[in-house]
């Protein structure tokens, strides 16, 4: 029988392999074309006892595209705190476990961060395993994101309390980026317009990686102009440039 060998081994002093914990893997996925998954991705998918995720659905869906069958379990909304004490007992067994979310890396704007937080409290070790980002994915290609830059996430839904975050994060002086509905996306134009105003520089990409991607550049102006009377479909990363 193949030995079972870990993407991540405790090696002690003679360089033999010591008794293995319990392992986090923070596996990040695609963000939407099934080939930007790594290699090193899925040695931990094939390898991990269980796998954490936000939608069963969308993680077997990728799961079945590679010919892995894995025991699931959901940590979606309210089932991340409360699966907290079954995960700690699965590493607690020595179990190797793998959390994922629908799509790009897990605790960005995504579930996990109470895992992970629990986890690391009792000493077990967490391991990143780095892949597709819409943050970086969008940043890479908009031209004007030279130095450094604030992320977001997705803004709060009333519209005075995302004026008051845009405000905030325009005393910082450096391009943001943050996520959008695409049922929110203009009225939030709309603010940044307000508060940035109409001339700024702005990327949008929609859909990145998937068949119908789409990017807009311009103007908040300019963008808002194009996006009106048009269907809109799909997640928004949205890119503004430091104001001048």
């Amino acid at each position: 029988m193949e030995k079972k060998i870990s993407p991540y081994l405790k090696i002690s002093g003679n360089g033999t392999e010591k008794d293995q914990k319990g392992i986090l893997y923070v596996v990040s996925t695609p963000i939407g074309n099934l080939s930007d998954i790594t290699i090193r991705a899925l040695e931990v998918l094939k390898q991990a006892d269980q796998i954490l995720c936000e939608d069963t659905r969308i993680t077997l869906k990728l799961l079945n595209h590679f010919g892995i069958q894995k025991p699931l379990l959901t940590i979606f909304g309210p089932k991340e705190k409360k699966e907290i004490p079954k995960i700690l007992a699965l590493l607690e067994k020595g179990q190797c476990l793998a959390l994922l979310s629908d799509a790009g890396t897990p605790t960005l704007s995504d579930p996990g961060t109470s895992i992970v937080k629990n986890v690391k409290e009792l000493k077990f070790p967490v391991v990143p395993i780095p892949g597709a980002s819409a943050i970086s994915c969008a940043l890479s290609v908009c031209g004007f994101a030279e130095k450094s830059f604030l992320f977001l996430g997705f803004l709060h839904r009333k519209s005075g309390k995302i004026k008051k975050e845009l405000l905030e994060a325009k005393k910082f002086k450096t391009t943001v980026v943050f996520f959008e509905s695409p049922f929110r996306i203009l009225k939030t134009l709309s603010l940044v317009a307000d508060t940035w105003g109409k001339e700024t520089l702005t990327f949008i990409g929609r859909e990145m990686t998937k068949k119908f991607e789409e990017v807009l550049e311009g103007t908040l102006n300019e963008i808002i102009e194009k996006m009106q009377g048009k269907e809109i479909l799909g997640e928004i990363t949205v890119i503004i440039k430091e104001p001048s």
